[in-house]
């Protein structure tokens, strides 16, 4: 036991331009617009720009509440503790689960597009093989798998240095988009109302594929244990990555709503960007961009990783999961124990998906299915913050304007997309997002019984919670060295 508890991460390794850095990272926005915008475009149309502004509310509503809950309960496994110490224990184990089941789906439909892209970039043809496609991507989530083993100043610098590549050669093209002539369309301010969409469904539909352009940026909140100042840091940098992918994501969605036919966008729906890149710059473009998606899918594996490793390194702390994956390892500080776990799951899932057809096939079904689990656990996390700060909301306008009714609007928005799409979408797409949260049942009932302490929680309650004072990041953070509840040595 004290082998599990009384090690913890590696306290004070980012600061906050890191955490900036890695909440953009976490939201991927080169490989989101590769490989979502295709699905987005089949789902809304020419809407696609409006459905990622109405997606943006209620999702910087849900980064709030990531912000308020994260100055009050500094945990890894963030909403999982959050949830859990405000509404139930149960849906607290859910909302982790969430993740976990969210994130590891994700493995595979990150690491296809990373392989086919690395391919591309030698020869077209190659790309659209699926099995070859599936060793390349392992072999560069393996790669990355060792760098988040490393360590967390390890995985900020390889982070640094593709995020860096990705943004620069993303801003180039969208500075040369505004400039292009040959245009396929008319730029046209219907594209941001609601008179493209195809009903209630319709637009529903839409937000949940959104919802995935978005995802990531909370990767912030499971650093949380290893940021400088981090009740008032991760919170900050979440809500700045989402104000930065959104700027990129309606670029890029105008961009292709104006250059590209409705031909073009089904011909490369797995790397719409490249065509994009091909029509803005011949010759070159293409292949910049491809460079540039390939970067971002990378480095959104290792932000996905480290959020499904310190998930589980939580449960395992908690004992809501095997303890074992609350171990740390003595030199690198990393949860190994489940970085190995996930590793191993990940590479077994790499070889069932070649059953499932080609990367784009893969691809539709995990976005929206990742897609239902995502609203479950940042809807969860909406209603938390209202519950924590519920005696404090009414002490100021911006207190219940952000700490309550706009995280609530976003929660509420969360579920609504929640059903409305259930009765839109394919059955392979509900039955991977459903059945996978459906199996943390076991588990969770598992260790329920086997009376893990999670399940009687100290409740989160803001008004009996001391906030930080503020810290400068080139000093050590008292509070950052300190996991409430459980004993560590740092």
């Amino acid at each position: 036991m004290s082998n599990i508890r009384g090690r913890g991460l590696q306290a004070n390794a980012l600061g906050t331009f890191d955490t900036v850095v890695m909440a953009v990272a976490g939201s991927a926005p080169a490989y989101s617009i590769a490989a979502t915008t295709a699905v987005l475009v089949g789902a809304v149309g020419l809407a696609s720009p409006a459905a990622l502004l109405y997606c943006a509310i209620p999702m910087l509503g849900i980064a709030l509440a990531f912000s308020y809950l994260g100055r009050i309960d500094v945990n890894a496994g963030a909403s999982y503790s959050w949830v859990g110490r405000t509404l139930h224990p149960f849906l607290g184990f859910i909302s982790g689960w969430a993740l976990v089941i969210s994130a590891t789906i994700f493995m595979v439909a990150g690491s296809l597009p990373a392989g086919a892209m690395t391919l591309s970039l030698f020869d077209d043809g190659l790309a659209d093989n699926t099995a070859l496609s599936t060793v390349v991507g392992a072999a560069w989530f393996v790669l990355m798998l060792l760098v988040v083993l490393g360590g967390a100043r390890l995985t900020v610098r390889a982070q640094l240095l593709m995020s860096g590549v990705e943004l620069t050669i993303l801003a180039l093209f969208a500075v040369l988009a505004l400039f292009h002539t040959g245009n396929a369309g008319t730029f046209d301010w219907s594209w941001f109302g609601f008179s493209h969409f195809h009903g209630t469904a319709g637009f529903a539909s839409g937000a949940l594929v959104a919802a995935f352009y978005y995802w990531g940026w909370d990767v912030t909140s499971n650093l949380s244990e290893e940021t400088r100042n981090s009740r008032r840091t991760t919170g900050l940098a979440g809500l700045i990555g989402v104000g930065i992918v959104f700027l990129l994501f309606e670029v890029f969605t105008v961009a292709v709503n104006v250059i590209l036919s409705s031909r073009q966008i089904e011909e490369n729906d797995a790397n719409v960007l490249g065509a994009l890149g091909e029509e803005i710059w011949p010759g070159w473009g293409g292949r910049l961009l491809i460079v540039a998606v390939m970067l971002s899918t990378i480095a959104t594996l290792e932000t996905t990783l480290i959020q499904v490793t310190r998930s589980l390194f939580a449960m395992g702390r908690d004992r809501t999961m095997p303890s074992a994956l609350g171990r740390v390892h003595r030199t690198w500080n990393t949860p190994w124990v489940a970085i190995t776990v996930v590793g191993g799951v990940a590479l077994a899932m790499f070889i069932a998906s070649n059953a499932l057809g080609s990367v784009g096939d893969i691809l539709s079904d995990a976005i929206s299915a990742i897609g239902l689990q995502i609203a479950v656990y940042y809807g969860l996390a909406g209603l938390a913050v209202v519950v924590a700060y519920r005696k404090m909301l009414l002490k100021s306008a911006a207190d219940f304007l952000l700490g309550g009714l706009w995280p609530l609007f976003g929660a509420v928005f969360m579920f609504w997309i929640f059903v409305e799409s259930l009765g839109e979408l394919d059955p392979a797409a509900i039955a991977i997002g459903i059945g996978g949260l459906a199996v943390g049942l076991v588990p969770m009932f598992w260790y329920w019984k086997q009376g893990s302490d999670y399940y009687r929680p100290a409740r989160l309650d803001a008004t009996r919670t001391v906030a930080a004072e503020y810290v400068p990041d080139d000093q050590p953070a008292t509070n950052s060295r300190v996991h409430e509840g459980l004993s560590t040595d740092f």
